[in-house]
């Protein structure tokens, strides 16, 4: 039988609609059953491509002894983090003040009203060692419940009381915290293996970016080598997957050898991003030609017939991690023939002993990049696919296709090729179409559905996108859809004692609305304001906005105050504050055509086309004329881009 999730949308909770648990969505009905019943709520949150969801679920939730316990005592709730990032903020929070960690997945244990009085991650089915087994823990808490409650409920209370006293400060924006950023990037940075700190290393591409423009302002040779070093390494490494293309989670090991096999939208744009950074730095081919490699991949099978882009897909195929990715010897020979199968194994370091549970990662750590071997790769990605599949998560999240069409915008600027902004216009037209009403941004879409109306990195991300739009065609439409969505963040989720909030004032309430700023895995909500608001200050030139900007800077300048390796994002934008990029008014001659105008310029230049020609900004020679300011002046207008730079150079 199936439970309450079958009617759902999210591949995650339809992945839990057959359990024998009488799972509910997140909803008034669970929790009206959870009062009636005076029952407390079991809350599991996940997603769809993640490892330890599928075992918790094969050792538990398909248990019918745990699915027992849990409906006879119990109200059981599933969310997908990735549709309901507000509760699963929320609570993530509750997890790591309970245990001083978290992560996927995450069980609580709570009240009809929502307040957790419990919280953990994963849960073997019976207790060994030092971890308590599902079974024996909602024994306990059951127990509890019927004879102690009141221990119970103050725990809740005292947690809620921790987590309501979050002390807010401000503090002027500081110069030297990249300075002191650059510094401790500097003492955890891996000098043999590259990344920072110890294993597991995550790509977290919003570091690079910002070593990439601290490098460019101070031209600082440590950080641009410490981000070259790593970019390489994870390309080397079997992070990357080189026969199909695109990076995965993380890596397990120091070296990037052996990932965590999920392969996440958001990793693939922002990796996009800094690879054509640091191609644009450093004119080395390699860089361009790995982030072109990753579009390939996303437009190949992450991409929708609408142009959505699809969210992950998974780490396991038939129950196994990684089983999907792995090769023998003899396979490579069968598929490529002995004398070129022979020269790939020794390439990619495809051995008999293997360098992951007995088979083969593909990896590019024993020897140099080459194009030698590119013709073998569609074929072997043929022959994988034929032999395993793997979970696609098809929904399509506003955020996360935010930062795509952004990765888009900027692989089209640096390589001058159309099929890339072609992507990201047709992903822009898709949110307009689905994910979209007036001003209002909806967090998901699948299967003709849309979810809840969306959150503050919903619309941070779609404005990033929108600027990144403007710079790659300088349609002026994008800047105006930017500056319409910035106001409306700034009227709906603004604090007015400092940044903000996660959900607006029109969001279901929680027990909880953070104000989330420390990038984890992509960058938070209030760092891409931050830089929304500087780039859009110096767009148009308002002085609210410029003020706005101010203010969202002095805000996260105190929260990355004491660890700011760990606000990138908000430094890239304290970074443009501090040392504005060169800006450029373009007034047009209505007889030019300008189509290819933003590959002639500096891709970290702000740009504006005028409609017209301007009193401020005009025709000089009756041509089109380049306004050029920096830093409050401005040079004499020209009619050749090349007075001023040569655009071959950039």
């Amino acid at each position: 039988m199936s439970n309450h999730l079958q009617y759902q949308t999210s591949p995650y909770l339809l992945q839990h609609k057959d359990n024998p648990v009488d799972w509910y969505p997140w909803s008034e009905e669970a929790f009206a059953r959870a009062r009636n019943e005076d029952k407390p709520i079991f809350l599991s949150i996940g997603y769809s491509t993640c490892h330890w969801c599928h075992v918790l679920a094969h050792e538990s939730f398909e248990d019918a002894e745990i699915a027992d316990l849990l409906n006879r005592h119990f109200i059981s709730i599933k969310v997908d983090k990735e549709e309901r990032p507000d509760i699963d903020s929320v609570y993530m929070a509750v997890c790591q003040a309970f245990t001083g960690s978290g992560g996927w997945p995450t069980s609580i244990f709570m009240t009809a009203e929502q307040k957790p009085f419990f919280a953990g991650t994963y849960f073997p089915k019976a207790s060994r060692g030092n971890m308590i087994g599902m079974r024996e823990l909602l024994l306990a808490i059951h127990e509890a419940w019927e004879k102690d409650r009141d221990s119970l409920l103050k725990q809740s209370d005292a947690v809620m009381a921790h987590l309501n006293s979050a002390h807010q400060s401000f503090e002027s924006a500081d110069e030297d915290l990249p300075h002191d950023a650059v510094s401790l990037y500097k003492r955890v940075y891996d000098p043999i293996y590259g990344g920072f700190g110890a294993a597991p290393k995550f790509p977290a591409p919003h570091n690079i970016l910002f070593l990439l423009s601290y490098y460019e302002r101070y031209r600082d040779a440590e950080c641009l080598q410490m981000a070259e070093h790593t970019l390489l390494q994870m390309y080397r490494g079997g992070l990357f997957d080189h026969i199909g293309f695109g990076f995965c989670r993380y890596s397990t090991d120091e070296q990037f050898l052996i990932p965590h096999f999920e392969k996440m939208l958001y990793d693939n744009a922002l990796l996009i991003l800094a690879y054509c950074k640091a191609y644009e730095i450093t004119k080395k081919s390699m860089y361009l030609e790995i982030a072109e490699k990753t579009a390939a991949y996303i437009l190949r099978e992450m991409t929708s017939p609408e142009g959505g882009f699809y969210s992950a897909q998974d780490a396991d195929s038939e129950g196994v991690e990684g089983k999907y990715y792995l090769l023998s010897p003899d396979e490579v020979l069968n598929v490529l023939g002995d004398e070129l199968g022979q020269a790939f194994n020794r390439h990619f370091d495809i051995s008999e002993r293997g360098n992951f549970e007995r088979k083969n990662i593909p990896h590019l750590l024993k020897s140099q990049p080459t194009t030698e071997f590119d013709s073998c790769f569609a074929p072997l990605l043929e022959y994988r696919k034929q032999r395993y599949s793997l979970h696609l998560d098809d929904k399509v999240l506003t955020f996360w296709n935010s930062l795509m069409i952004a990765a888009m915008c900027h692989l089209f600027l640096v390589s001058g090729k159309q099929v890339y902004l072609t992507a990201a216009k047709r992903a822009d037209e898709f949110i307009q179409k689905h994910l979209q009403e007036d001003s209002t941004l909806f967090v998901s879409f699948r299967e003709g559905k849309r979810g809840v109306t969306g959150f503050l990195e919903d619309y941070a991300g779609y404005i990033f996108a929108q600027l990144s739009l403007h710079r790659a065609t300088l349609q002026n439409v994008y800047a105006e859809q930017a500056e319409l969505l910035c106001r409306k963040v700034m009227a709906d989720f603004l604090d007015s004692s400092g940044g903000f909030y996660l959900y607006g004032r029109d969001g279901e309430k929680l027990i909880l609305n953070p104000k989330e700023t420390y990038d984890g895995a992509v960058p938070s909500g209030n760092s891409l304001m931050a830089y929304n608001l500087v780039r859009l200050a110096m767009l148009t030139g308002d002085e609210e906005l410029y003020s706005a900007a101010q203010n969202q800077l002095d805000f996260l300048a105190a929260q990355a105050a004491s660890y700011p390796t760990g606000y990138a994002m908000f430094l890239t934008a304290l970074l443009d504050h501090t040392h504005s990029p060169t800006k450029i008014v373009i007034a047009p001659d209505a007889q030019d055509n300008l189509e290819r105008l933003p590959l002639e310029l500096p891709t970290n230049m702000v740009a504006v086309l005028l409609p017209n020609p301007t009193d401020e900004y005009p025709l000089v020679n009756n041509k089109t004329t380049y306004h050029i300011c920096k830093e409050y002046s401005c040079m004499l207008p020209v009619n050749d881009l090349h007075e001023l730079f040569d655009p071959s150079a950039y």
